[in-house]
């Protein structure tokens, strides 16, 4: 009997920890095969390559994010081969089990939550008498009948193989992103999260957690991304695995952890702000909603004055990375309240900040009371919400044209000083920015089509042009700067139009030969030549003067000139500044 456990990941970087795990436990009883896609692999191609392997067992793991695709695939492996025996697993059929077994006649068998054992005790009975009322968590077949076994008893975590000791999969672990669980539940019961439908927080092995960090480290894992729903919960496991990691870690190795924010304490913080190497660790932070009302309808506590001490001390240690979550749409977050949200959040000036839509995932409590607030859905998955009784349809295709320009123009850090200047100095809040932008950005059509770099900037311009032209000035001051210092090579050509004649240049370039300690001692170190200047440096014209800006915040009016040094050899973009009026007044 062949068995292939396989599923179509969100993308090419991701791994599925689930089916490893199933492997692992199933073993050494049963060979399993693994098999992994993308939800953007053609369904035909999918289908061509698992029929090659020829199974007798076929099984899928499911969520939100491939069960349309997997469908698709179910039937038509099926109807190539009708005895194929088809078993779905997962938190996207785990509840309302029974609307799936009678939607998709092609599923056999889908395992009920916690997988291990009961994948294991499945393929016992399927090689042998075949007795499916034998195994608990499962749902089945039987003379067209679906019967429904609930899971017994919990997993013991302790017991569980490694799921990481494939060979096949060493050669990927440079180039993919690594996941790994060292407890499983929440004690939190946020009603739109699946986690908090199971009660109580189970930790794995220790020792055994760390010897697989170790393994997967030494096989050239870069990313490692835990993902317990709340890893601090116990700071004193917490503790001990910061610091195991900040010993054992290995150059270039990533961290990331599902923190709550709220209950971490500063002594913690201060710890990792003196010990962990900078870039070691990252953390993503459910924020959702700082509405204290919305908050408690959905059951979950939350001290935003606590987090935003936990948040604002990680970002002044310079350490750790921030990843904060939004959710537009829960109970009573009308588009001023969510308004507020983003202001409050955006303010603490995180590395990223998603904003995300409400889901109604099956199986939550949100979910099931979903008339209380008047909740609207989309049927199929992601189940994202498309009004509810004080946000209007309307109100989220605004917020979505704020989604939109967020996550080009603030997390992808293309342009950090021009937006921090606009945010702060320009617009009445980040908020009204965003929304005025991206409405902007949607009524032009650009939602649609594919951007380079320079088209991001020039749509910004655009969009300044129209709408404040008394700042257009500095700010294309500040988007030239942001521009230039974010090359790693010298552009060949930026996209403004030149503000310099070729005999200004010439001119500036010959009075900072003459005199190279006008833009420092560092920059006087490198001794540049006039043929090194002419081929790795791009000098500019802004209207304000820009050292007085890094070091005051303010802007100060007056012409000056920045030149950019771009070092090929290292890959390394330098910006000097402070040129002498003499050097300034040959700005034409």
């Amino acid at each position: 009997m062949k068995t292939v456990l396989s599923t179509l990941n969100a993308k090419y970087i991701h791994t599925s920890l689930s089916i490893r795990y199933l492997k692992a436990y199933a073993a050494p009883d049963y060979e399993v095969e693994l098999a992994e896609y993308t939800i953007k692999d053609p369904a035909i191609n999918i289908v061509s390559d698992l029929h090659t392997k020829k199974p007798d067992v076929l099984g899928f793991s499911c969520y939100i994010w491939n069960i349309e695709e997997t469908i698709k695939i179910i039937k038509m492996l099926k109807k190539i081969n009708p005895s194929l025996l088809i078993v779905l697993g997962g938190p996207e059929v785990t509840y309302d089990t029974r609307e799936w077994m009678e939607s998709i006649a092609e599923v056999d068998f889908i395992i009920i939550g916690e997988g291990e054992q009961s994948f294991k005790q499945l393929l016992d009975e399927i090689n042998g008498e075949q007795n499916f009322s034998n195994v608990s968590g499962i749902a089945y077949r039987e003379n067209e009948t679906i019967h429904i076994k609930p899971q017994r008893n919990k997993i013991d975590l302790k017991e569980l193989p490694s799921p990481f000791r494939f060979d096949e999969d060493l050669s990927h672990l440079p180039k993919r992103v690594t996941y790994i669980e060292t407890s499983r539940g929440c004690p939190f019961s946020c009603q739109f999260c699946l986690s908090s439908i199971e009660v109580g927080v189970r930790y794995f092995d220790r020792e055994k957690v760390k010897e697989d960090i170790r393994f997967l480290m030494n096989n050239g894992a870069k990313i490692i991304k835990f993902v317990d729903r709340t890893f601090n919960i116990s700071r004193s496991y917490a503790m001990e695995m910061f610091q195991f990691l900040i010993d054992e870690h290995k150059p270039g190795t990533v961290f990331q952890f599902e923190i709550t924010a709220d209950i971490m304490r500063p002594e913690v913080i201060q710890f990792l702000n003196d010990n962990a190497p900078k870039g070691l660790f990252r953390f993503e932070i459910g924020v959702q909603s700082t509405n204290d009302a919305t908050n408690e309808l959905v059951m979950r506590k939350q001290n935003f004055s606590k987090l935003t001490r936990t948040v604002t001390m990680v970002k002044d240690g310079q350490k750790i990375d921030q990843h904060l979550d939004l959710i537009a749409g829960l109970p009573d977050e009308d588009y001023h309240s969510f308004k507020k949200t983003f202001n409050d959040v955006f303010a603490l000036r995180p590395e990223e900040l998603q904003l995300g839509f409400l889901k109604m995932l099956r199986g939550t409590g949100l979910r099931l009371r979903a008339e209380d607030h008047g909740y609207v859905y989309m049927d199929h998955s992601p189940y994202e919400i498309l009004r509810n009784n004080v946000l209007s349809f309307e109100d989220i295709i605004k917020i979505k044209q704020v989604e939109d320009v967020l996550e080009k123009y603030w997390n992808d850090h293309r342009m950090d000083e021009t937006i921090e200047y606009l945010v702060s100095s320009v617009f009445d809040s980040p908020f009204e920015f965003f929304q005025l932008f991206g409405t902007f950005w949607d009524e032009k059509g650009w939602t649609r089509i594919g951007h380079q770099l320079e088209d991001l900037y020039k749509h910004l311009y655009d969009f300044l042009n129209h709408s404040k032209n008394e700042d257009l000035t500095i700010v294309s001051g500040f988007m030239k700067y942001d521009y230039l210092r974010n090359q790693k090579y010298k552009p060949r050509k930026p996209w403004w139009t030149d503000t310099l004649s070729k005999k200004d240049r010439s001119d500036i370039y010959h009075s900072i030969l003459d005199n190279p300690l006008v833009l420092g001692e560092e920059f006087a170190s490198k001794k540049l030549t006039e043929k090194d200047l002419f081929k790795h440096t791009v000098i500019e014209a802004l209207p304000f003067n820009l050292n007085h800006y890094l070091k005051t915040g303010n802007i100060l009016e007056e012409k000056s000139i920045i030149l950019v040094h771009y070092d090929s050899v290292h890959t390394i973009t330098t910006v000097y500044s402070g040129l002498t009026k003499d050097v300034t007044s040959k700005v034409s």
